[in-house]
């Protein structure tokens, strides 16, 4: 295991476009994430014990997938709950994040189910595209595999996006998808566009929407949203505000 390593192994130079400031800033803003949720661990758990919206989320999505579906999770961190609840269903689980603590945790927890859950290391900004294969050594996940999943969960992993970089994620995980397939997504209802916040002992950028601009944004790039729920909620950590957090379940449209 390597902690606080950059946040993408490909070399500068070798990638086109990587000379650019903006994709250089990027990366940097990605590896800085890295390091802080290498540094946090099992911390983000014990701050945050109650899952109520998010595993009723899951359970919505589960109600509608056959059983050995394929699904994504984006941002799985330990892999609790979603991990845990969806291979305990019967789906075939593949968990992505950028935090190797995260992953080294999750790949050394007991996830009883019939199809093993699989976990990898990347920069959701990389799904969809041949940097998956390229540089992240998972061409499972690239254009390769459009149209592979049947649904897709990310709680809580694009808030850590800039606001115009989330509908083009947005996009790549719709490529992700079968058509008709299922996007869980939670977030934080807050108007905020990358602003950096004290968290855990660590200052990130973190990103919410108002509901209906939300709304907005998802329908924008190819889905239908058929739930969203609120759900107030206060992290065990007092250090960390309440919050209000946002429950979405939608569908790819074509």
């Amino acid at each position: 295991m390597t902690t606080g390593q950059i946040s993408d192994p490909f070399p500068v130079g070798e990638d086109a476009g990587d000379d650019e400031p903006e994709v250089r800033r990027r990366r940097a803003a990605r590896a800085l994430q890295a390091v802080a949720f290498d540094t946090i661990g099992t911390g983000y758990g014990e701050a945050f014990p109650a899952k109520d919206g998010q595993s009723a989320c899951g359970r919505r999505l589960l109600a509608e997938l056959e059983p050995g579906a394929r699904v994504l999770d984006v941002g799985c961190g330990t892999g609790e709950p979603t991990v845990r609840q969806l291979v305990a269903s019967g789906m075939r689980v593949t968990g992505v994040d950028l935090s190797d603590v995260m992953l080294t945790l999750a790949r050394q927890a007991r996830f009883p189910g019939e199809y093993p859950p699989e976990f990898h290391r990347i920069d959701l900004f990389d799904l969809a595209t041949e940097r998956a294969g390229r540089a992240w050594n998972v061409p499972r996940l690239g254009p390769a595999g459009a149209g592979g999943f049947a649904a897709v969960t990310a709680f809580f992993s694009l808030i850590l996006l800039p606001q115009d970089e989330v509908p083009t994620v947005l996009g790549r995980l719709r490529e992700l998808l079968r058509p008709g397939g299922l996007l869980a997504l939670g977030m934080v209802e807050a108007d905020l566009d990358h602003v950096p916040l004290p968290f855990l002992g660590r200052e990130l950028r973190i990103s919410g929407y108002l509901r209906e601009d939300l709304e907005r944004v998802l329908v924008a790039a190819g889905f239908t949203v058929e739930e969203c729920s609120g759900h107030p909620y206060a992290p065990a950590s007092t250090s960390l505000p309440p919050e209000e957090q946002l429950f979405l379940c939608c569908r790819r449209v074509g």
